[in-house]
């Protein structure tokens, strides 16, 4: 009798367990999850050995070799924030705020001896506390030291006196679909879990934007919330990504999981310790994705490849010859399918890099080299995108200051409004905010430091010459 009664007490317990995590774990209201949290599950980069029945046997690949390789070298990162709960009328009567601290975790991959780690931006993203957690249990203080939203990629670095175990980056773009690979991390606080995958695809955007600059490996190794930061490797044990996130029905593993390649990742912090902040190379182009309705619509056959919409002034693309209504189908070699192809490849550039790229003009093959130049124009939703003024401009506008309006935006009720107002492309930008502006990094240093919530302030020399100030809030 007491047996049963210790079987149905252990069989109660257990599921209170499961039904707390559960409760804890997973959001009832939530359909699709692109887990964007340490909380939530991680994109999954994929490995690069050919996936065929009976691999491992034929040649010889060691998954032992390739954990061991690893698993030291994973990290669990644990992220304090402050967070607000719910406000109650006590709070209220009693002017307290509602705020508390929230212990957020996720993984992180050591890439050398002296202690810097590469995680997710989204794992150590609002930390007031951030500290790692080595694989044989002792924990470091951890600082940042730069991040990339757009990539979601962070530098951390703790201080040892001993050289740490660390993994090597491994080429993602020679990954081959079928391709094995491992995930290692720390999916639910569980530290030190391996699992394994093949490749699933590669180039995949989860926006569903045709012009997204996402650009993951998607793989089937299993990944769940705490994965998040953590290493994709091959069979050889070198790091091909950085899982990110997965799309879910309830925010857990259902089979599909996505990885920031490992040369755009690589290309991200190298910027970060040499500068600071990610330098990316542009082609300076307006590309435009093929399908098969976008090529009737062209009246053209071509349902793959990058069509060339406008070829930015002064650009790379520009210098090199490239026009309008080509469509450039390899860059290196390597094939250009989407946009997500270019801008993936892209992403592993910088200013300067010299790119051969291959395009079809009228149906004949052709190809050229273009140097990729540094980003200068930023783009404002309230107005469109804004660049560097010439010399022969700011004569033009009578005036020794300012940026250039170079493309309107997209966004129709701003677009119409500066139209009826007679404000168009080519137009001088003097000001904003109230504060001078002479380049582009001028605007950019404006921006960064206003909330999206102040009002925006806006003086402008017009076609006619004369200068307008506009508000908006």
């Amino acid at each position: 009798m007491k047996k049963i009664l210790s079987l149905v007490l252990v069989s109660v317990l257990g599921g209170a367990i499961t039904l707390g995590a559960y409760k804890t774990l997973i959001e009832e209201d939530q359909k699709v999850a692109i887990a964007p949290q340490q909380t939530t599950p991680v994109y999954i980069p994929t490995n690069s050995t050919v996936n065929t029945n009976n691999l491992a046997a034929m040649e010889n690949v060691s998954f032992v070799t390739a954990a061991e390789k690893t698993v030291n070298a994973v990290v669990h990162v644990k992220n304090v924030t402050l967070g607000s709960k719910q406000i109650t009328l006590q709070d209220l009567f009693s002017g307290r705020t509602q705020q508390r601290r929230q212990l957020g975790t996720g993984s992180g991959v050591i890439i050398s001896p002296d202690g810097y780690i590469i995680t997710n931006n989204h794992v150590i993203e609002g930390s007031e506390a951030l500290s790692v957690t080595l694989n044989d249990n002792k924990t470091l203080e951890a600082k940042i030291i730069g991040s990339d939203p757009k990539t979601d990629i962070a530098l951390l670095k703790i201080e040892t006196d001993e050289d740490l175990p660390y993994t090597t980056f491994g080429d993602s773009d020679t990954v081959k679909i079928g391709e094995w690979v491992l995930a290692v991390g720390n999916p639910f606080n569980l530290t030190s879990t391996v699992t394994a995958g093949i490749i699933s695809a590669k180039s995949r955007d989860l926006s569903g934007n045709a012009n997204s600059s996402q650009s993951f490996l998607q793989t089937d190794a299993a990944v769940n919330p705490g994965n998040s930061g953590g290493a994709l490797v091959n069979a050889n044990g070198e790091l091909i990504g950085i899982n990110t996130a997965i799309t879910s029905q309830t925010g857990s593993y259902v089979g599909y999981s996505f990885a920031v390649p490992s040369n755009i990742a690589k290309k991200v912090i190298q910027d970060i310790m040499e500068f600071g902040n990610v330098q990316n190379g542009i082609l300076g182009i307006i590309p435009r994705s093929l399908d098969s309705g976008t090529a009737e619509k062209l009246g053209i056959s071509e349902t793959e490849g990058i069509y060339i919409e406008e070829v930015e002034e002064d650009s790379g693309a520009y210098i090199a010859g490239l026009q309008e209504g080509d469509i450039i189908n390899k860059i290196d070699n390597i094939k250009i399918k989407k946009f997500s192809d270019l801008k993936g490849f892209l992403n592993t550039k910088s200013p300067n890099d010299v790119v051969s790229v291959s395009f079809l003009r009228k149906g004949y093959q052709k190809e050229t080299n273009v140097t990729l130049l540094k980003n200068n124009t930023y783009n404002i939703p309230y107005i469109g995108k804004l660049k560097n003024a010439k010399p022969k401009d700011l004569r033009k506008a009578g005036t020794k200051f300012g940026v250039k309006l170079s493309q309107m935006t997209s966004n129709q009720i701003y677009s119409n409004y500066w139209y009826k107002n007679g404000i168009q492309p080519g137009d001088i930008i003097t000001a904003i905010n109230d504060t001078e502006v002479n380049s582009i990094d001028d605007v950019k240093n404006i921006l960064k430091n206003s909330s999206e919530y102040d009002p925006f302030r806006i003086e402008i020399i017009n076609s006619n010459g004369e200068k307008e100030r506009h508000y908006f809030r």
